[in-house]
């Protein structure tokens, strides 16, 4: 399917950037696991998605909490965050266990938690300079909501094979959308930088 490749890329330009690219500092390696998480869904496709399209779903990711226009910069790592930890939970179960390759799943998890780490600093410090939680709900609950419906979708399709097959390109997907809001924040801290 074409549009793999392109979703790809779409990643590995999302995750490209100074390691400190949030204002906060992040390690270096951060953007090294941003590109090793979409290498790892990338090789993680067990069947073609073409055998898979009776099975799509638009699961309407909430583009409006990635909209690097509008959101601030704390919202923008709270997003960042909520993306993650929901992917994380979402493959923490036995059926993606048994959905995927358990050895590229397990470096998959240890990546997330990487970032996860990295940006709960990040959240703890951005919510002290910038405000309350109260401004994070928004987006936040909009993803929870996405990925609720995801967690629904698969147990209605009984976590076939082609069911992970959609959720693992939606969640390609996702991440290439927080591409612009990640480029946003790159932006800012360059012009922070500049004289």
């Amino acid at each position: 399917m074409a549009l793999l490749p392109s979703l790809l890329t779409a990643l590995v330009v999302f995750s490209y950037g100074p390691g400190a690219s949030l204002g906060c500092d992040l390690p270096p390696n951060h953007v090294l696991l941003s590109r090793e998480n979409l290498v790892l869904l990338s090789r993680m496709s067990r069947i073609s998605p073409s055998l898979c399209l009776k099975d799509r779903k638009d699961f309407r990711f909430p583009r409006a909490t990635v909209d690097g226009s509008q959101v601030q910069e704390a919202q923008a790592i709270s997003v960042l965050h909520e993306l993650l930890q929901q992917t994380f939970n979402l493959l923490l179960t036995e059926h993606s266990a048994a959905a995927w390759n358990t050895t590229l799943l397990d470096q998959l998890y240890r990546a997330l938690h990487r970032q996860l780490e990295d940006l709960d600093t990040c959240l703890v410090r951005k919510m002290g300079e910038e405000g309350s939680a109260l401004a994070m709900q928004g987006p936040t609950l909009a993803l929870k909501r996405y990925f609720k419906d995801i967690r629904l979708y698969l147990k209605e399709k009984k976590y076939s094979d082609c069911a992970w097959e959609v959720v693992r390109v939606e969640i390609m997907r996702a991440f290439s959308s927080t591409r612009l809001l990640h480029q946003r924040l790159i932006n800012k801290e360059r012009d922070l930088r500049s004289p």
